[in-house]
């Protein structure tokens, strides 16, 4: 994964341009991220050789923690042998997500399936000898469960890539122009392959900051795909020819001014599986980061890491598990909703169904008594908790007849009510939300 913060303004500058450049209209670019801002939560897979040793996927070399000889020797126990994408797939399907996004190349090169443009592959190359690809993305599509394909745009072990080791280079990609054509059209003949053979929902680039967009041919990279599918959408680490973009482990404190973003996070502090990195995440912490996420306008792609014989760590199935138990209460307040209302009306995440006449309230903790809630120029119909309908009282504060400004809704929470990791209230209002942001009456 590559270690970096996306600047707003030079996402937003070349993604405009982008999107100039192959004249994609703004409907149709809506149209079919509907989906994608429907879907709230994706699993991140990070399956790769750099499992059998427990250390850093590609950079671990890259950055000279392990010489390259012994990195791949990795190749060697990657077995997979007890690797059961039936299993991977319900459970993604029990946490409650709508698509999952698996790597089929990471910075390696070590192809997850059975690439014909060269002989690093799973398939060809370890004792797993199998595609895990296509198995996998059968069984997600049998639960409706859209799928995704990571895929490094650089590839440290071709032999035609300019960039080796950190401090080497082989060449100058403008000094040796057939050298570079030969490594382009051998990455982009692998991003035909898995078009073809597995026709991804969704493509998630990285590795795009080595070369410019002319360099990369980013325009075609993005015609090679929606030629094959013309419904599948693209991530931002394209050189602006995506469609979205992906903070990565870092959450904006403001809301990201973009249509669609996804911040991706991992269950632990590595992608893939690390045996020593036993600093997981709880389930109440990974609840509370999708929420906010959600309340923001965004998505969460929560990473997990399997073992080099395919099982998932048995910590990453208890947060999945959890989450998933907490979704299927909660997730009318979730799924198919709008960001929520801006910070200062509630001290907590809000999410808005897509009409405006139901608004969300998330309450952390085991918070009890009175709740606040300012600006609310609207009349509340009903309020629930989710998940058990109990039905709350409320009373407004502060309103002065002959004053625009409206009063403050308190909101009963009583004892006894409360979800174990983050409670939902529900108010049902008289119609679209409409909220005061005056600086109140004289």
């Amino acid at each position: 994964m590559m270690k970096r913060l996306i600047l707003t303004f030079i996402f937003c500058v070349i993604t405009v341009l982008g999107h100039a450049q192959t004249k994609i209209d703004p409907k149709t670019i809506a149209a079919k991220m509907q989906w994608f801002q429907d879907a709230k939560l994706g699993i991140f897979i990070h399956a790769g050789i750099y499992s059998v040793n427990g250390i850093d996927e590609s950079w671990s070399f890259h950055n000279k923690k392990i010489s390259y000889a012994d990195y791949m020797k990795q190749l060697n126990g990657f077995t997979l042998k007890h690797y059961d994408p039936t299993f991977w797939a319900e459970l993604i399907k029990e946490s409650g997500a709508r698509y999952a996004v698996i790597t089929t190349k990471h910075h390696d090169g070590v192809a997850m399936y059975d690439t014909k443009k060269d002989k690093l592959s799973i398939v060809k190359a370890t004792p797993a000898k199998m595609d895990m690809i296509k198995p996998f993305f059968d069984e997600l599509r049998k639960r409706d469960i859209k799928c995704g394909a990571y895929f490094s745009l650089i590839d440290w072990s071709h032999p035609d890539y300019p960039g080796f080791l950190k401090d080497s280079s082989r060449y100058n990609v403008k000094d040796d122009d057939a050298r570079w054509n030969r490594f382009r059209d051998f990455f982009q003949g692998q991003i035909k392959e898995i078009g073809e053979k597995f026709n991804p929902d969704l493509w998630w680039f990285d590795g795009d900051w080595e070369h410019s967009a002319e360099e990369w041919e980013s325009e075609k990279v993005r015609r090679i795909i929606l030629t094959k599918n013309p419904a599948a959408i693209i991530n931002g680490r394209l050189q602006g020819y995506g469609d979205y973009t992906t903070p990565e482990q870092n959450f904006p404190v403001s809301r990201p001014p973009y249509n669609w973003w996804e911040l991706c996070m991992t269950t632990n502090d590595n992608w893939g599986y690390q045996q020593h990195d036993q600093n997981w995440k709880t389930p109440y912490e990974i609840i509370s980061i999708f929420v906010d996420a959600v309340a923001n306008g965004g998505n969460l792609l929560l990473d997990i890491g399997p073992k080099e014989d395919g099982t998932i760590p048995p910590e990453e199935i208890n947060i999945l598990k959890e989450l998933g138990a907490w979704n299927k209460k909660n997730g009318e307040a979730i799924f198919n909703t709008v960001a929520g209302i801006p910070q200062g009306h509630f001290y907590g995440p809000t999410t808005l169904s897509k009409d405006s006449t139901t608004l969300y309230l998330f309450v952390h903790g085991k918070t009890s008594g009175q709740l606040m809630l300012k600006g609310l120029d609207n009349k509340i119909k009903d309020i629930s908790v989710v998940g058990t309908g109990t039905k709350l009282n409320h009373k407004v504060v502060g309103k002065i007849s002959w004053s625009p400004v409206p009063g403050l809704v308190y909101i009963n929470l009583p004892e006894g009510v409360q979800d174990k990791y983050i409670t939902v209230l529900k108010l049902k209002l008289d119609k679209p939300i409409k909220l005061y942001r005056g600086q109140g009456g004289l």
